[in-house]
């Protein structure tokens, strides 16, 4: 038995890990629990009392030039493959805000990037995924088993472990990126200008969500294109470590409140045109290594939602005056846009805003996400469960229609009683 726990640093329990240097030691193995990749999920949703960590199945396969197809094994992180393939000419299709994630963790959470409005989420450019289901290596696409690949985009490891993946990089000419960063003084400016700028392939807004009355929302835009110019240079690792632990109390509502100000008003100009490499525009947090432990040793959690498009407006204000009242502000919060979502059963997006908000745990705090809870379900939106540590079934069920489906695909493929997560028992699959 071993301690370990997720990126939020919560909980924190004992579990059996188990490290397969290869996929064909599972194949004759019957395990129990869930699979686990570099450990970036923030809540419980890779968390059993048996884990099998994918970091030895990081081997790349195939590469055709031609169509940009990869083929690797699930524990490639998309790390590597910005390391190996952007000096080639190629970028990923899709990426979430950190690049330590593995493909299989890509693959079963559905991650979504800035570009989700135009590209769609991670899944979207998949060919095909190879898992190891009830004692058996079965390989899935839209064509062959869709019924088994539908549950695995976006499945959270529940339908089986992971393999291999086959998936569509995008060709780019250079590693940078041509960046606007708008002001916006208040969220119905952000919602306007999301709008104006809306065939723009990247678009995220960071937002101060303490500011209040005529300031509520108020935002920085920042835009993005690939740049037809500039060398194919790769990233280098984080210059910044965070050593230990921070002090709780140091991250207040005072501390927020300075930072935001300080944040949004570093930008003097209404708006800003620079060319960035991607390592700042994509991954900024990246650039410090264990950036988790600035929440202190009861770590944090992140709570992220969706809502329709034309609850937006009314129902990200209801939310954020909620928080500002509450003075548990949030550190970083970040809103999107997304576009229409896919048909994988539990997969996140949906035509709408998503905000994500990470608050230091406390005792105050669970009850204040239960109010915003009551607010998402009112505006028929849901949570994201690579985030979430406390949502409740009644939560989940309303927020993915389709978990019956899910739940009778896992019970065809036979792996029903044999995948589960602390997260999968708690929301009732």
């Amino acid at each position: 038995m071993k301690k370990i726990t997720s990126w939020g640093k919560y909980p924190l329990i004992d579990a059996n890990i188990n490290t397969p240097s290869t996929s064909h030691n599972l194949v004759n193995e019957l395990h129990c629990g869930i699979a686990r990749g570099l450990g970036r999920s923030y809540g419980d949703s890779a968390l059993s009392e048996n884990i099998i960590v994918s970091e030895q199945l990081n081997h790349f396969i195939s590469f055709d030039e031609d169509t940009g197809i990869l083929l690797c094994e699930a524990g490639v992180s998309l790390d590597e493959i910005l390391l190996n393939f952007v000096p080639k000419g190629w970028f990923l299709s899709v990426t979430p805000g950190t690049k330590f994630v593995t493909v299989g963790g890509a693959i079963a959470s559905d991650v979504h990037g800035k570009n989700h409005h135009l590209e769609g989420s991670f899944c979207d450019h998949v060919i095909s995924i190879t898992l190891i289901t009830n004692e058996q290596k079965i390989t899935c696409s839209k064509e062959d088993n869709p019924d088994l690949f539908l549950a695995t985009c976006g499945g959270m490891g529940l339908t089986g472990v992971i393999t291999e993946a086959a998936f569509k990089l995008k060709p780019i000419t250079s590693a940078y990126i041509n960046q606007k960063v708008v002001k916006a003084k208040n969220l119905e400016t952000a919602l306007a200008l999301f709008e104006h700028y809306r065939n723009v392939t990247y678009s995220v807004a960071w937002i101060d969500c303490l500011s209040t009355d005529d300031n509520l929302g108020r935002s920085l835009l920042m835009l993005g294109e690939h740049a037809d110019k500039g060398k194919l240079t790769t990233h280098k690792n984080g210059l910044l470590n965070m050593p230990c632990d921070m002090p709780s109390f140091l991250l207040n509502k005072y501390t927020i409140q300075a930072f935001n100000s300080a944040y949004y008003n570093k930008q003097l100009k209404e708006e800003v045109n620079n060319t960035v490499h991607y390592d700042p525009f994509f991954y900024p947090l990246d650039s410090i290594n264990n950036w988790n432990r600035m929440y202190g040793g009861n770590g944090f959690t992140q709570y992220q939602f969706v809502i329709p498009k034309e609850a937006g407006k009314e129902g990200l204000t209801e939310i954020l005056a909620a928080i500002a009242e509450s003075k548990q502000g949030s550190f970083l919060a970040v809103l999107k846009i997304l576009g229409e979502g896919n048909r994988n059963h539990l997969s996140f997006p949906m035509e709408g805003y998503t905000l994500a908000l990470d608050f230091k745990l406390n005792d105050k705090l669970f009850s204040l996400l239960d109010r915003l809870d009551i607010i998402v379900r009112k505006y028929k939106g849901r949570l994201y469960l690579s985030k979430d540590v406390r949502m409740s079934a009644e939560m989940f069920k309303a927020g993915y229609p389709q978990w019956e489906e899910f739940q009778a695909v896992r019970k065809e493929y036979g792996v029903d009683e044999l995948y589960h997560s602390l997260q999968s028992k708690r929301i009732g699959l």
